[in-house]
């Protein structure tokens, strides 16, 4: 199963995100990731834990059988936008070594503070795998 993009006529096409997506399968939500490992240890600077809160999504969308290409919608919540734009290349790059060139739709949103004081930020997932 592939995921449709959305793309309404006459909309500028969206650079790093989908406007949406459409499938049709088994529905996998996974609750805000952040940045640590396993142990619980925090990566170092912005790049490096939104790199870790995907790896961390990639893991258990791993345990239904999925994959990037799966990623129908990621919300993120940043502590500090300014520290997300200046890292926009940086980030793609990190984006791009855990993610692929798979662009979902996507939310990015500045929040005053998450649970783990040490978390910059942290990303939820939606996919959707193939079967019924």
């Amino acid at each position: 199963m592939t995921l449709i993009r959305l793309q309404p006529p006459g909309w500028p096409p969206p650079r790093g995100y989908a406007h949406g997506l459409l499938g049709e399968g088994r529905l996998v939500v996974i609750g805000g990731q952040v940045g640590c490992d396993a142990e619980g240890r925090f990566a170092q600077g912005f790049v490096a834990q939104a790199r870790r809160a995907l790896e961390n999504i990639l893991a258990v969308l791993g345990e239904a059988g999925g994959g990037p290409e799966h990623v129908a919608r990621l919300s993120w919540f940043v502590t500090d936008m300014r520290a997300y734009r200046a890292s926009l290349q940086e980030l793609g790059l990190a984006y791009r070594a855990v993610m692929g060139r798979c662009f979902p739709a996507m939310t990015l949103v500045e929040v005053g503070a998450l649970v783990e004081e040490e978390a910059l930020l942290e990303i939820e997932a939606t996919a959707i795998l193939p079967g019924g």
